[in-house]
C-alpha cells in the first residue's frame, strides 16, 4: 500500500506562515487552511512578508498538498441576491488568496436552497462557479465539498454534485472534496468493506474518482442518515475504527486525507493522526 498522506486543518492565527509550524509539529504530510476569518466577510489583505514565509516554510517542509478552505458562511445555492452576490465574491477572493499563497485546491461548502428546490440550488450554484471561474486565470481547483444531508442543503446526494460538475463551463477547475462524516450522516454508509464498496461504487457512477481530490476524514456524532453535522474523534464516533480501517484500505487511502476532528481533552493534539496511521500499521 502506498504511504498515505495524512494532515489536520491547522490554524492560521499569528500569521499564515505559522499554519506551516503548526502542520510540521503534528507531523502532518499534508494540511488545509482557512485562508481567512472563516465566520465573516471581510479579510485583511495578506503581507508581503507572511506570503513569502508561508512558501519557504512549505517548500523547506515538503508538505503537499496544501488545501484552503472558504468561510462557512457562503451559500453559493442562494435564490437570495444579496447572499448570493457576496458568496461569490468571497469566492473570487478566495481563489485569489489561494493563488497568491501557492495553494492548489480550495475547499467550498454550497449551501442551502432555501425551499427553491434542489434543481434550483444546483442551477445556483453552477452559476455561481462559472461566473467566479469565467474571470479567474489562476489554476486554482474548486473543490465541492459533500453536505451532510441537511433540510434545503445542496450537494449531499452524490447525484447533485454529478449535476453541478457536469454544468460547468470549466470543468477542469471544479472538483470534489469528499468528507467521511458528512456522506455517512448523510445516509451513505462505510462501517463496513462491503457498505463502503456500495457507497464508493455509488461516488463514482455519479461523481468519478477522476474528480476527487481531497478526504475529509472525519468520524461522525450523528447516526447513519441523521443529518447532524458533528464531527468525533476517529473511531469513537458511529463510523467506528472498524469504518476507518476499510477507509484506509481502500481506493480512499490513495488521496489526501485530512482530519477536521474535535480539539478536546479526551486526544491531544495529532492523536487522531496517530491512531489513522496505527490501523495501517505505520
Amino acid at each position: 500500500m502506498a504511504r498515505l498522506r495524512l494532515g489536520y486543518h491547522v490554524s492560521i492565527s499569528g500569521g499564515v506562515d505559522r499554519a506551516v509550524d503548526r502542520a510540521v509539529e503534528l507531523g502532518c504530510d499534508t494540511f488545509q487552511i482557512f485562508t481567512r476569518n472563516p465566520r465573516s466577510w471581510r479579510s485583511r489583505l495578506l503581507t508581503d512578508e507572511e506570503v513569502t514565509a508561508f512558501k519557504a516554510k512549505r517548500a523547506e517542509a515538503g508538505l503537499d498538498p496544501v488545501v484552503g478552505h472558504m468561510p462557512y458562511i457562503l451559500n453559493l445555492a442562494s435564490p437570495q441576491d444579496g447572499v448570493y452576490g457576496r458568496s461569490v465574491g468571497s469566492l473570487a477572493v478566495g481563489l485569489e488568496r489561494c493563488s497568491v499563497l501557492g495553494i492548489r485546491f480550495l475547499v467550498t461548502h454550497l449551501g442551502s436552497h432555501l425551499g427553491s428546490g434542489a434543481e434550483a440550488g444546483v442551477r445556483r450554484v453552477v452559476g455561481a462557479l462559472d461566473r467566479v471561474l469565467g474571470d479567474d486565470g489562476s489554476d486554482v481547483v474548486v473543490l465541492l465539498e459533500n453536505g451532510a444531508g441537511s433540510v434545503n442543503g445542496v450537494g449531499s446526494r452524490f447525484e447533485e454534485l454529478g449535476r453541478i460538475l457536469d454544468g460547468v463551463g470549466r470543468p477542469g477547475r471544479v472538483g470534489v472534496c469528499l468528507d467521511t462524516c458528512h456522506a455517512f450522516v448523510a445516509g451513505y454508509d462505510l462501517r463496513t468493506p462491503e457498505r463502503l464498496g456500495e457507497t464508493l461504487d455509488a461516488f463514482d457512477s455519479s461523481v468519478g474518482f477522476d474528480r476527487l481530490f481531497v478526504v475529509h476524514l472525519n468520524d461522525s456524532v450523528g447516526a447513519l442518515g441523521s443529518g447532524r453535522d458533528h464531527h468525533e474523534h476517529i473511531g469513537l464516533g458511529e463510523i467506528g475504527l472498524d469504518g476507518f480501517r476499510a477507509i484506509v484500505g481502500s481506493r480512499l487511502a490513495g488521496f489526501p486525507l485530512i482530519l477536521e476532528t474535535p480539539l478536546d481533552e479526551r486526544r491531544g493534539e495529532g492523536e487522531d493522526l496517530g491512531v489513522v496511521r496505527g490501523l495501517v500499521g505505520l
